[in-house]
């Protein structure tokens, strides 16, 4: 049974969370055969100041301009 854990940021909703989830079974049931009901998907939230890279929190980098 694969299980496949999936760390983001907070924010997506649950209609985005939904359809990752069905791709990323699809995924798993072609690649390796799985049943889709032995696939389990594990969303975790992260809030931008418990995340870094190298060395700097995402909260404290600048969002990049729209467009």
């Amino acid at each position: 049974m694969p299980t496949i854990r999936v760390e983001m940021f907070e924010g997506r909703t649950a209609e985005q969370k939904r359809a990752l989830a069905k791709e990323l079974t699809e995924a798993c049931v072609r690649a390796i055969g799985a049943s889709p009901g032995s696939v389990d998907i594990l969303f975790f939230d992260i809030a931008k100041q418990d995340w870094a890279t190298g060395g700097t929190l995402w909260s404290d980098v600048a969002p990049k301009p729209a467009g």
